[in-house]
């Protein structure tokens, strides 16, 4: 297994700076997404008058309203902001609205970093979170939760590579895979590796990138064959027509992972939004908007409120 060197790095800046010269796009104009303020494609809908009597009691940081703190990180198709540098935009956004119309409530968006989400649903500063979070068994013993889409991995190559799928371990054997260092993805490429090895295959070169350009240009150039991270991100990515899905894995592998709305514990609202996000995935709302986003691959079947979570040792 090789580490990414200094060296090589300061190469590839050269490189990337050569292509930038050459009229490269910048990377939030990626075709088939929607990045504009009017957002006119977002999906709205209809109260829910079954659901929404199901509230009565429940208190709510500003009455009539669900109040919802989100990320703003560069993170689509997550969440960004558009291109006026103000609106909020993306996936979490969209679902946060249609959780919101379902209950007949004014949507509030609370900008919050992804280090201050649990003090500001412990404190009452928003009544749910939509960013991204994981269930995990430590997180369940202060948060509830409503299930809305799977937490996976994925695999993306170039478009002319001659990989056409990773389903297990041996897949890997003997490529040269950029991963993200500290990370459940590279857990899980550096515990296939060690399987592959033990079972007498080539080991993985691992590369490493601190800036997300150089990492998708050392694929794009034939120095990497795979890249291994969140599927959100390089979902997005793949919608230039760039790169391609070749496998997903459980972002908690060998557990399943599951990515959900949460809720300050005992606040009433998980079992309700769970019941609507099972309506619009019958429906078939909720699987528009994830199509929107070029999300299709992380859909769920149904909701589910506090499933069992990822365990504090995974491996």
């Amino acid at each position: 297994m090789r580490y990414f060197t200094g060296k090589s790095r300061h190469m590839l800046a050269g490189a990337l700076i050569g292509m930038l010269a050459l009229g490269m796009q910048d990377a939030r104009a990626q075709e088939g997404l929607d990045l504009s303020v009017e957002q006119a494609g977002r999906i709205r809908v209809e109260k829910l008058e079954n659901r929404a009597e199901g509230l009565q009691g429940a208190q709510f940081v500003k009455p009539g309203a669900l109040t919802v703190g989100v990320s703003t990180s560069s993170s689509l198709p997550l969440h960004d902001y558009a291109a006026d540098a103000r609106t909020v935009i993306g996936y979490d956004i969209d679902l946060a609205y249609l959780v919101a119309d379902s209950l007949g409530l004014e949507l509030r968006l609370v900008e919050v970093s992804w280090a201050d989400w649990p003090l500001g649903l412990v404190s009452g500063k928003f009544d749910a979170v939509i960013s991204n979070v994981t269930v995990t068994e430590e997180r369940k013993e202060k948060f509830d939760f409503a299930t809305y889409r799977n937490d996976v991995l994925g695999f993306y190559v170039r478009m002319d590579s001659p990989v056409t799928e990773i389903k297990e371990a041996k897949d890997i054997a003997g490529l040269r895979v950029i991963t993200d260092s500290g990370t459940n993805q590279e857990k899980v490429l550096l515990e296939w590796d060690r399987q592959n090895v033990k079972a007498g295959l080539k080991p993985v070169e691992v590369q490493y990138y601190d800036d997300r350009g150089l990492g998708e240009l050392a694929l794009l150039s034939g120095r990497a064959d795979l890249v291994f991270s969140v599927n959100t991100l390089q979902a997005y990515i793949a919608a230039k027509g760039k790169t391609r899905l070749v496998g997903l894995v459980s972002g908690g592998w060998p557990q399943t992972a599951e990515v959900a709305v949460a809720f300050r514990k005992g606040n009433g609202l998980a079992e309700p939004v769970t019941h609507i996000l099972n309506d619009r995935i019958a429906d078939g709302t909720y699987q528009k908007v994830l199509i929107r986003w070029k999300l299709a691959e992380e859909a769920i079947t149904q909701s589910r409120t506090n499933p069992p979570g990822l365990s504090k040792d995974i491996f």
